[in-house]
């Protein structure tokens, strides 16, 4: 077995616990009514795109989510929220040097040996969500699960639908396919994309991600009967039949979209494993891009 794959077996564990010890990192984490934004490099930052979306439609407060790089520093906000697994990304460490003194910042990491444990004002450490693989896989969720507790969002259906994620036979034809297309909603867009990049990195596949009242502006355009086209959430009325239409593979995501990245990254390991790849050394990749001064 794999790194990624021992780790993305964990998840329905690390939920659990993160989810116990929301409570505990009260201070820490976001208030009501705080406007707030969240930022990340990578698979952090498609999880601050699901952290933002949640937290704003739960009416909890104005909530944005950036790449640390983007970070609009004209705006104003009480607290930013910053997720790193490794606790080293350079860009998010140059973004919190930036903002002492000026905003309160929180980091969500892995690590507690690290810079960024004295680069925020409050870090909230998760050790037994760090991972020895390149990939995230449970870092990332449970990270997002933490917050998704800390909103109130979060139930035990979610881990056990996670369970039946790491369960349920893959269907074959998926890992046939040639072309994948993500598509979310709200708060899973950031899942979407996060899905995407994850079969990019393990399996180095052509994916795309999309808001999925999108598909149908040109990306629908090139579904094939070699294409995946899978659904976190909810499908806008009409979408299913009209990529079925095409010949292209329509996945109905029925789990709770969190469960339905799971199987998005067993997929990915799978189709890795078809292509013989190894998806714990994925082609450029390191566990965190360190830029030299």
């Amino acid at each position: 077995m794999t790194h990624v794959e021992d780790e993305l077996n964990s998840q329905p564990e690390c939920w659990t616990r993160a989810a116990e010890e929301a409570v505990a990192h009260t201070a820490a984490l976001p208030a009501r009514g705080e406007r707030v934004a969240v930022v990340g490099c990578g698979t952090s930052y498609f999880m601050a795109q699901a952290v933002a979306g949640l937290r704003e439609s739960a009416g909890q407060g104005e909530t944005d989510a950036f790449a640390a790089s983007e970070f609009p520093h004209g705006r104003r906000y009480d607290r930013v929220v910053a997720l790193t697994r490794s606790g080293t990304t350079t860009e998010v460490l140059d973004l919190l040097a930036g903002l002492r003194g000026t905003t309160r910042t929180t980091a969500v990491t892995a690590d507690p040996d690290t810079p960024v444990m004295k680069a925020a004002d409050d870090v909230v450490v998760l050790p037994y969500a760090d991972e020895r693989s390149v990939v995230q896989t449970r870092f990332a969720t449970t990270a997002l699960t933490l917050l998704r507790a800390h909103l109130g969002l979060h139930t035990d259906a979610v881990v056990a639908d996670a369970r039946t994620a790491l369960a349920a036979e893959l269907p074959q034809e998926l890992v046939g396919c040639r072309q994948f297309t993500f598509l979310g909603r709200g708060w899973t867009v950031g899942l979407a994309n996060e899905a995407g990049l994850k079969m990019r990195e393990a399996s180095l596949s052509w994916t795309e991600a999309y808001p999925a009242m999108e598909y149908r502006h040109g990306p629908i355009s090139i579904t094939t009967e070699s294409t995946a086209t899978w659904m976190f959430g909810e499908a806008p009325e009409g979408l299913a039949g009209q990529v079925r239409a095409t010949g292209g593979l329509w996945v109905d995501g029925g789990l709770d979209p969190l469960a339905e990245l799971v199987r998005a990254q067993r997929l990915a390991v799978a189709v890795a494993a078809a292509r013989g790849l190894d998806p714990d050394q994925p082609r450029h990749l390191t566990r965190s891009v360190i830029l030299a001064p």
